[in-house]
């Protein structure tokens, strides 16, 4: 797929999605948040669900957890530009909880399609969340850092479990693995 045709088939994407009101979470949100970023990137980044800042601007990742993002990002040579950047859940759930199992079924076929349009080497999760997607019934604690090959709609991933930069905010330890994470991503890149 060209460039232009990728960015044609995930605006069609971002259509649907700004459109649905299917769930309660999509019918009471400020705006939905799709996703954004370069569609031709070799890395893939997908959170959990939009939190208050994202919900407020309809982008990913714009809060505090965000700015720890980009650090990190910058860290390794990379800006926002030079990824992708989309969740599991599209839409915010009330006071951040955790989605729920019908939501994030919900907005499962944008997510499958996104990937199979962009094509990335690597998928970073982002949270246990994400991460459960391709690797089920392990805990982040122990598989973080640890890139996996996962099949996933019949070609090969590399995917990359890290903690959420909001944990990360949250505790010095995570923030220790988040930033030692980046620089084992930092050589699968290459």
């Amino acid at each position: 797929m060209t460039t232009s045709e990728k960015i044609i088939e995930l605006s069609k994407i971002a259509a649907e999605i700004n459109s649905f009101k299917g769930l309660d979470i999509a019918k009471n949100c400020t705006h939905a948040v799709p996703g954004e970023g370069n569609v031709d990137t070799k890395v893939l980044f997908i959170g959990e669900a939009p939190g208050f800042h994202e919900d407020q601007s309809g982008r990913p990742f714009v809060g505090q957890a965000g700015k720890l993002l980009d650090k990190n990002l910058a860290a390794i040579g990379l800006q926002r530009s030079d990824v992708f950047i989309t969740n599991v859940v599209k839409f915010r759930p009330p006071d951040n909880r955790d989605p729920f199992p019908e939501e994030i079924a919900a907005c499962k076929i944008w997510l499958d399609r996104q990937i199979a349009i962009i094509e990335p080497k690597i998928i970073c999760t982002l949270g246990r969340f994400s991460m459960a997607k391709f690797i089920p019934d392990v805990t982040i604690s122990r598989v973080h850092g640890q890139p996996r090959f996962v099949d996933f709609q019949g070609i090969q991933y590399t995917v990359f479990p890290m903690y959420h930069p909001a944990a990360a905010l949250r505790a010095g330890v995570m923030m220790k693995a988040f930033e030692e994470d980046f620089r084992i991503l930092q050589s699968l890149i290459v």
